[in-house]
């Protein structure tokens, strides 16, 4: 009994290498792999009309990248707009985003300074939120002319949604919708909020080497390396759940497997992806804590859906409730996800898809037969 035992064990451990090989190996040949997206398969077959695309195109005087997916290139067009700044998602947003393919023509953009637009960083003149807000501009106006539509749907995660607010503000003649996701109303109140409740969490689990750490810091705005005491009191915040509820790693797990198996990646663009995320917050963080939405955006004239994680300690969700509560709009829905922190979006995707199709997709359907009757 005791030989087979042996016997099996050595089985099973030969079984796990095997399988760590194969993976090592699959992750060593998407590094060496040439960037492209996996196709769409509808009905086992690629979609009619539908479009799998990596494109490198010239905005704000840079090459930026975007994907492009979708079933149907007549659906209504939705932008994603990342977080960070500078926290590319090509492929874990496109991972996240499949089911809504068969419904909107799904478009996620690597930012100037980030992923595979890492390039655009080395003009730091134009690493400011005024130039982010005109390059989607730009980039929507783009979308719109080679879909041949009037509007599309802008969503915002964290960064993004200070982009984005700004965009549908000042050009709601472009949007049909606007999206926040972990919306930011106070950058700096939200900051304060984030490091109270990270210290409470360190007193509350008797974690002395955090507290030490964030009384020395002390309460934002910090002085000295502010970069490095940001990430600090952020990484203190992951190991309690803030970033991902009931998680002690946060979203470095979807940044590790993204930057290991990604298809849209080189192996360039994995190394620029952390380059991308440092440089990015360098450059943008001081002007990003200066933001108050409540002032500089206090109305949107189209529909606006925020989804907020219930648990959300990062972008603290009650912030954006208040900064919900003030902000005027048409329609405004403020939707949260009970399951989740900082990404509902990937934490609960399926809700998150069922919302978009549910109460989105008929916002831009009826505005696109409002310009385009029977289209």
């Amino acid at each position: 009994m005791s030989k087979g035992s042996g016997n099996g064990d050595h089985g099973a451990v030969r079984v796990a290498a095997a399988v760590s090989a194969g993976l090592g190996g699959l992750a060593v040949l998407r590094f060496v792999l040439p960037a492209s997206t996996p196709r769409i398969r509808a009905r086992g077959k690629a979609g009619p009309g539908g479009v799998t695309a990596l494109e490198r195109i010239r905005i704000g005087g840079s090459d930026q990248w975007i994907l492009e997916r979708s079933e149907d290139i007549r659906n209504p067009v939705v932008l994603f707009l990342h977080g960070g700044p500078g926290t590319s998602q090509l492929t874990s947003n496109r991972r996240d985003t499949r089911g809504l393919e068969k419904y909107f023509t799904v478009v996620n953009w690597d930012q100037r300074g980030a992923g595979k637009s890492y390039g655009a960083i080395r003009d730091p003149g134009r690493m400011n939120i005024g130039q982010f807000v005109a390059d989607t501009r730009e980039l929507t106006v783009y979308l719109l002319e080679k879909f041949h539509q009037d509007r599309l749907v802008l969503v915002g995660h964290s960064w993004g949604t200070v982009v984005g607010a700004l965009v549908v503000s000042k050009y709601p003649e472009l949007y049909s919708c606007y999206v926040g996701i972990g919306q930011i109303g106070k950058m700096a109140a939200g900051e304060a909020a984030s490091y109270r409740w990270t210290l409470d969490q360190a007193r509350e689990h008797h974690k002395r080497r955090a507290v030490d750490a964030l009384v020395a810091m002390g309460p934002p705005p910090y002085e000295g390396d502010w970069q490095k005491k940001t990430i600090t009191q952020r990484s203190y915040l992951a190991r309690f759940g803030g970033e991902v509820h009931r998680s002690r790693f946060g979203a470095s797990g979807r940044v590790v497997s993204g930057l290991l198996f990604s298809r849209e990646y080189t192996l360039a663009d994995r190394v620029n992806v952390v380059r991308g995320i440092l440089g990015s917050m360098r450059l943008l963080w001081p002007e990003l804590l200066r933001v108050d939405l409540f002032d500089s955006v206090p109305e949107i004239k189209i529909p606006v859906f925020l989804m907020e994680g219930r648990y959300d300690h990062e972008c603290p969700s009650e912030v954006a409730e208040r900064y919900f509560g003030a902000l005027r709009a048409p329609v405004k829905e403020l939707i949260w996800f009970d399951r989740s922190a900082h990404l509902p979006n990937a934490e609960e995707r399926d809700l998150f898809n069922k919302i978009m199709v549910d109460k989105v997709l008929p916002i831009a359907t009826r505005e696109a037969e409002r310009v385009h009757p029977g289209r």
